[in-house]
């Protein structure tokens, strides 16, 4: 999804939580501003769906979620409420959830031209303040490309780019469910039926 910047008045996030349950579309909020959200590609789209049908075969059992993009996740420590492309937290306190998650593990976002720069500048600094994230990820709908940050053990976010023919390893949906292994999919699961446009 994409987020464009409109003269909306400036909110506390109590206010923004009761606005946007009024509206017609959907908007994500990060300390006081407001941004409305436009619908993506069919890439985008395509590409979504298959992120969450590897994640929804790996963790079924599991007790964690997997939550497209009309799911919010609150960032509380940086005021911020998002509808990622695709979220996931096992952790027992969003369990019973209504309006939005507040601990999540991962979450993805796939890439678009108009908010490429924001997704990992800005929004990847308001998702850090999270303490619960451990894993977030970018996705091109441009080309065969997905870059993965990483939580180690010493708290420093770790930076990997895979490519055409990779296997890509996700961590965060290990650690805290009885998994034997992290997640590992061939990159080219999440390009499957991926028509790229070359104009």
């Amino acid at each position: 999804m994409i987020a464009l910047k409109e003269d909306f008045p400036q909110f506390t996030p109590a206010e923004y939580l009761a606005w946007e349950e009024t509206q017609e579309f959907r908007h994500e909020y990060a300390d006081g501003e407001v941004y409305a959200m436009t619908g993506g590609t069919i890439n985008h789209s395509k590409i979504a769906v298959n992120l969450t049908i590897a994640l929804g075969n790996h963790l079924r059992g599991s007790g964690c979620q997997i939550l497209n993009s009309d799911a919010k996740v609150q960032i509380a420590a940086s005021n911020s409420y998002f509808y990622p492309d695709v979220s996931v937290t096992c952790d027992p306190r969003d369990r019973h959830a209504d309006k939005f998650i507040s601990h999540p593990c991962l979450i993805i976002e796939v890439l678009s031209p108009s908010t490429e720069a924001y997704d990992r500048g800005d929004k990847f600094r308001l998702y850090r303040r999270s303490p619960d994230l451990q894993e977030y990820i970018l996705v091109s709908t441009n080309e065969i490309c997905l870059d993965v940050y990483q939580l180690n053990e010493r708290s420093r976010w770790e930076f990997m780019s895979y490519g055409v023919g990779d296997l890509v390893e996700l961590k965060s949906v290990n650690g805290t469910v009885p998994l034997a292994e992290p997640l590992s999919m061939r990159i080219a699961q999440i390009y499957e039926d991926i028509v790229f446009n070359l104009e």
